[in-house]
C-alpha cells in the first residue's frame, strides 16, 4: 500500500450538483463504443441495471487510463505521482479537467468508495511496471488482490452490497479472474519479460524460471503449471458465487455472466491442451451468449450458501478491512439524479474517452 490516506470530504451542494452533471452521458452510445473495446466487460455490463452500469463504466475508464499511464509511460515513478495527485484532487472534490477524473469523482462520493481501494489498485499497476517477482502462489494472489480484487470491492459497493461477506466474495471473484488471465496469457507475458507463475513451482521440479523466461516454450511442465492456476481459480470462482445472494436481484445476472465467461476461458484452455504459450484461448461469441443467457437464472435463484461461514482468503483480507474501516455508510443514501442535457453535451466527453480506450485495445491486439 502507498502512504496516501485520504478521508472522505463532504462537498458543498452546488459542487455536488456540478459533479453529478459530469457523469451525464448517453448510455446506449457508450455501450456501442465499448463493444469494440473490452469484450468481456461489454458483455457483462449489458446485464447491469442502468443505475449501476453508468458508474461501472466510469470506474472502468479511470482504471484503464491509470493502467496505461503507468504501463505505457516513459517515467513510471512520475506517472504514479501524477496519479496520486489526481486521486487526492478527486477525493477533495476538485478533480482536474479530465473526463475520467470528473466521472470518478461523482462515483466515489456517491457510493462512499474508500480511497484505500484505489491506492491498492495503483500499487498493483506499479508492481507490474517494476517487474516484481512472485515466488509463491500467495504472492501471485496478493498481486491479483490489488489489480482485480479492488475492482470487485468497488463494484460491490456500486451495486449496494457492502457487508464484509459481500466484499470478501467480490474480491475473491476478482482474484479468480486474474488467475484466469494469468493462465491464458503465459506466453504473451513471458515475451514481455513478465512471469506470474510462482517461481517456487519451477524450483519444485528442478526448472530455472529465468532460463525459461528467456526462451519460453510449451511443454508438459508448463501445462501442469497452467492447470494448477486454473484449479485455484475454480476454487475462488466457487467462493465468489456465494456472494450473489448479497446482491440485489437485478445485479446478479451481470456478475454471474462475468464469472461464467471468465471460467469458460479456463475450460477453453483445457480443450486446447493447456497451451497458452503459443496461442491465446478465446471464448466464442456463441458460447459467450449461451453463458450470458444461463446467467439470467440467478436473478430468481441463487446458489445455496455454504453450511459454514467462509473466512476471506488471506490475500484479500486487507481489502475487506479497508471497506469496513473507511466506507461512509450514508453515501448510498445521498440523492442521485442525472439532469437532462442535449445529446451533444451528453456524449461529448464519452466519445473522446472511450474512443481512446478502443484505439488502445486495437493496437494491443
Amino acid at each position: 500500500m502507498s502512504n496516501l490516506s485520504f478521508g472522505r470530504t463532504e462537498l458543498p451542494m452546488h459542487q455536488s450538483s456540478v459533479l453529478r452533471e459530469s457523469l451525464s452521458y448517453d448510455l446506449e452510445a457508450c455501450t456501442e463504443l465499448m463493444r469494440g473495446g473490452s469484450k468481456s466487460f461489454f458483455a457483462a455490463s449489458k446485464l447491469l441495471p442502468v443505475r449501476a452500469r453508468a458508474p461501472a463504466i466510469a470506474l472502468y475508464a479511470f482504471c484503464r487510463l491509470a493502467d496505461d499511464a503507468i504501463d505505457l509511460g516513459e517515467d513510471q515513478d512520475q506517472a504514479m505521482q501524477d496519479l496520486k495527485s489526481r486521486l487526492s484532487a478527486i477525493y477533495a472534490g476538485r478533480p482536474i479537467a479530465k473526463d475520467a477524473d470528473r466521472a470518478l469523482t461523482v462515483v466515489v462520493h456517491r457510493y462512499g468508495i474508500p480511497c484505500g481501494l484505489l491506492e491498492a489498485l495503483l500499487d498493483g499497476f506499479l508492481w507490474d511496471s517494476q517487474g516484481r517477482r512472485y515466488d509463491t502462489l500467495a504472492d501471485v494472489e496478493a498481486y491479483g488482490a490489488r489489480v482485480a480484487g479492488t475492482v470487485g470491492a468497488m463494484m460491490s459497493l456500486i451495486m449496494g452490497a457492502s457487508s464484509d461477506t459481500a466484499i470478501a466474495r467480490a474480491c475473491e471473484l476478482g482474484v479468480a479472474m486474474q488467475l484466469t488471465n494469468i493462465a491464458r496469457d503465459i506466453g504473451e507475458d513471458a515475451r514481455n519479460g513478465r512471469l506470474y507463475i510462482p517461481r517456487a513451482w519451477f524450483r519444485e521440479i528442478g526448472m530455472d524460471a529465468d532460463d525459461w523466461l528467456a526462451n519460453p516454450v510449451f511443454d508438459a511442465r508448463i501445462a501442469g503449471f497452467t492447470q494448477r492456476l486454473l484449479l485455484r481459480a475454480d476454487a475462488l470462482y466457487r467462493r465468489g458465487e456465494f456472494g450473489l445472494a448479497e446482491l440485489s436481484w437485478d445485479c446478479r445476472p451481470a456478475i454471474q455472466a462475468a464469472r461464467l465467461v471468465y471460467a469458460e476461458i479456463g475450460r477453453q484452455l483445457e480443450r486446447s491442451g493447456l497451451n497458452s504459450v503459443d496461442k491465446r484461448s478465446v471464448v466464442s461469441t456463441a458460447r459467450k451468449l449461451a453463458l450470458i443467457a444461463r446467467a439470467a437464472a440467478v436473478a430468481v435463484k441463487v446458489p445455496a450458501l455454504p453450511s459454514v461461514a467462509l473466512s476471506p482468503v488471506p490475500a484479500i483480507q486487507f481489502l475487506v478491512d479497508i471497506v469496513s474501516r473507511e466506507r461512509d455508510p450514508l453515501a448510498a443514501q445521498q440523492p442521485w439524479t442525472v439532469p437532462s442535457r442535449s445529446f451533444d453535451e451528453r456524449v461529448e466527453w464519452m466519445v473522446d474517452l472511450f474512443g481512446r480506450l478502443e484505439q488502445r485495445e486495437r493496437v494491443s491486439r
